[in-house]
C-alpha cells in the first residue's frame, strides 16, 4: 500500500487550480501591455521601411516624422487620463476592454492606411490619426490593466511573498517582451519577402499587433471586477476630490515626479544605440543587420525587468527603486567618463550598455509601476496611477525635444562633449529621483491595498463621509470579511507553503 501515500490528498488539486487561476487573472489583466509594447516599439522599424521605400526627403516634406510622434504621445496621454476616470467610474472590466478592443481596430487600421489617389501625404496623415487613436487605447491599459492587475495580486490564492513579484512579471515584464517581439517581426517579414517588397513588411508589422490584442480580448470576456473593487469603489457615489487631494498629493507628487525624471533621462541614453549599431555593423544599410541588432539591443530589457521581479518582495518597491536609480546613474557617470574608451572597444561599451538598460528596468522600469498602483485608495486608483502615467509620458516627449539643443550646446552630436554632456545630467537627475524616492515614498507592504482602503474608509468617515455608499451594494459583514482574513493569515508559515 506504498503506492497509496504517493497520492495527493483530494484537496490538493483543488488548492493548485485555485493557485494558477490566481495568478492567470492577474496576467489576464496585465498581458494586453505585451501589445501596447508591440505598437509602441514596431514604429520605429516602420519608420525606417517609409524612409527606406519613399526617401527621406519626401518623408520628411510632410513633417511625418514630428507628426506622428507628437501625435501618438498626446494619443497616449488622453487615454491614460480619460481611462483613469472611467476605470474607477465605469469598471476596471469595462476599461480593459474597450482599451483593448481600441488596440485591435486602430492596428488594423494603421496598416490599411492610404491616401486619396495614392497621394504619400494622404497615406501619412491617415496613418498619424490611426496612431493617435490607438495611442489612446495603449494609454488606457495603464490605467485599466494595470490597476486590476495590481488588485488581484493580493488575491488569497497568491503567496505573501509573491505579490510583487507576479504583478511586474504581468505588466513591466509584458511591455519589454513587445518591445522585442515588436523588433524580431519585422526582421522575419524582410526574410520572408525580401527588401524588393518592403510595402508588405511594414503594413504587415503594424497589422499583426492585432494578434496579441485579439487573443488577450477573449481572454478577458468571463473576467469579473477585483474583488478590491468591488468592496471599496467609489461608481455609484460621489468622490471627494478635495479629500482625496489633501490625502495623496504628496505621494502622487512623488511619484509622478520620478516617472517624469526617468522617462525624461532615458532619451539621451538612447543615442548609444545608434553608437553601437553604426560601430558594430560599419555603418551598412542592410536591413537584416540594422534590425537584427535592434532585436539584441531591446532582449537588455528583459534580464533587468524579469530578474528584478524577483528581487521586489525581498527588498521592497521603495528599496529596489532607490538602488536601481543608484546603479544605473553610476553606470551612466561611467558611460559618460570613460566614452572614448569604450566606444574603440564596441564589445565593452555595448555590456555596459547592457547593464544599463537592465539596471533602468530592475528600478524605475518595474517600481514606478507597483507604487503608482499600490499607494493610493480602489475608490481612485485608476485616476491616480493615469495621472502618474501621463506625467511619465509628458517626459518622455519633453525628453525628446529637450535633449538635441542640449547636445548641441555642449558642442554638438559630432564630438565627444556633445556626446557625454546630456549623460551627466541624465545621471545626476536619476540620483535626484533616487533622493526624492528615500524622502516622499512610502515603502508597501504585505495586502496593502486592503489595509490602505481600510485608512481611507476611516480617513473619509473622520471627515463626514457616509462610505456606506462605497461597493458595488455588498454587504457591511461581506466587505469586512477580506481584511480579517488578509490580518489572520499574514505570516503564516504554513499558507505560505501552500501558495503560489
Amino acid at each position: 500500500m506504498a503506492w497509496a501515500s504517493r497520492i495527493p490528498p483530494p484537496n490538493m488539486s483543488r488548492s493548485m487550480k485555485e493557485r494558477i487561476k490566481g495568478v492567470s487573472l492577474i496576467f489576464a489583466c496585465g498581458t494586453a501591455l505585451f501589445a501596447d509594447g508591440y505598437s509602441n516599439g514596431v514604429i520605429s522599424s516602420v519608420n525606417t521601411l517609409l524612409t527606406r521605400i519613399y526617401g527621406s526627403d519626401r518623408i520628411e516634406a510632410h513633417n511625418y516624422g514630428t507628426t506622428v510622434r507628437s501625435v501618438t504621445f498626446a494619443g497616449t496621454v488622453v487615454g491614460m487620463i480619460i481611462f483613469g476616470w472611467l476605470s474607477d467610474k465605469m469598471g476596471r472590466k469595462f476599461g480593459m476592454m474597450t482599451a483593448t478592443g481600441i488596440v485591435v481596430l486602430f492596428s488594423g487600421l494603421s496598416s490599411a492606411s492610404k491616401g486619396a489617389h495614392g497621394s504619400l501625404g494622404g497615406m501619412l496623415s491617415m496613418l498619424s490619426a490611426m496612431r493617435f487613436l490607438l495611442g489612446i487605447g495603449i494609454g488606457a491599459e495603464y490605467p485599466c490593466g494595470s490597476v486590476s492587475a495590481a488588485e488581484q495580486s493580493e488575491g488569497p490564492a497568491i503567496s505573501k511573498k509573491a505579490q510583487h513579484r507576479w504583478l511586474a512579471l504581468a505588466t513591466d515584464s509584458m511591455i519589454d517582451s513587445g518591445f522585442v517581439v515588436a523588433a524580431f517581426v519585422p526582421l522575419v517579414l524582410v526574410w520572408i519577402f525580401g527588401e524588393d517588397h518592403l510595402r508588405a513588411v511594414w503594413r504587415l508589422s503594424l497589422g499583426l499587433g492585432m494578434v496579441p490584442a485579439l487573443f488577450v480580448f477573449f481572454w478577458r470576456l468571463n473576467m469579473e471586477e477585483p474583488e478590491r473593487y468591488k468592496k471599496d469603489c467609489m461608481k455609484h457615489a460621489k468622490i471627494p476630490y478635495s479629500l482625496v487631494f489633501k490625502r495623496y498629493w504628496v505621494s502622487l507628487t512623488a511619484i509622478s515626479f520620478i516617472w517624469f525624471m526617468y522617462d525624461f533621462i532615458v532619451y539621451p541614453f538612447g543615442i548609444y544605440t545608434t553608437t553601437i549599431l553604426d560601430n558594430v555593423t560599419g555603418g551598412t544599410d542592410s536591413l537584416t543587420v540594422i534590425f537584427g541588432w535592434n532585436v539584441v539591443i531591446n532582449l537588455f530589457y528583459i534580464p533587468g525587468t524579469a530578474g528584478g521581479a524577483f528581487v521586489l518582495d525581498y527588498l521592497g518597491p521603495k528599496m529596489t527603486l532607490i538602488v536601481g536609480l543608484v546603479l544605473q546613474a553610476i553606470i551612466g557617470f561611467i558611460m559618460s567618463g570613460l566614452y572614448v574608451q569604450l566606444t574603440s572597444h564596441i564589445a565593452a561599451f555595448a555590456v555596459v550598455y547592457g547593464i544599463f538598460l537592465s539596471l533602468g528596468e530592475l528600478g524605475p522600469g518595474n517600481c514606478t509601476i507597483i507604487l503608482a498602483s499600490k499607494t493610493s485608495a480602489t475608490a481612485v486608483r485608476g485616476q491616480y496611477y493615469g495621472v502618474a502615467a501621463a506625467v511619465g509620458k509628458i517626459g518622455a516627449f519633453v525628453g525628446t525635444w529637450v535633449f538635441p539643443p542640449i547636445i548641441d550646446a555642449f558642442g554638438g552630436p559630432t564630438t565627444t562633449r556633445g556626446n557625454t554632456g546630456p549623460f551627466w545630467i541624465g545621471s545626476a537627475l536619476a540620483l535626484f529621483s533616487a533622493v526624492i524616492t528615500l524622502i516622499f515614498v512610502k515603502p508597501l507592504s504585505t495586502d496593502g491595498l486592503a489595509e490602505e482602503d481600510r485608512a481611507f474608509r476611516e480617513y473619509l468617515e473622520a471627515h463626514g463621509y457616509d462610505t456606506s455608499v462605497m461597493g458595488l451594494g455588498l454587504t457591511p459583514d461581506s466587505r469586512e470579511e477580506t481584511p480579517q482574513i488578509d490580518m489572520r493569515t499574514e505570516g503564516s508559515g504554513e499558507d505560505e507553503k501552500e501558495k503560489v
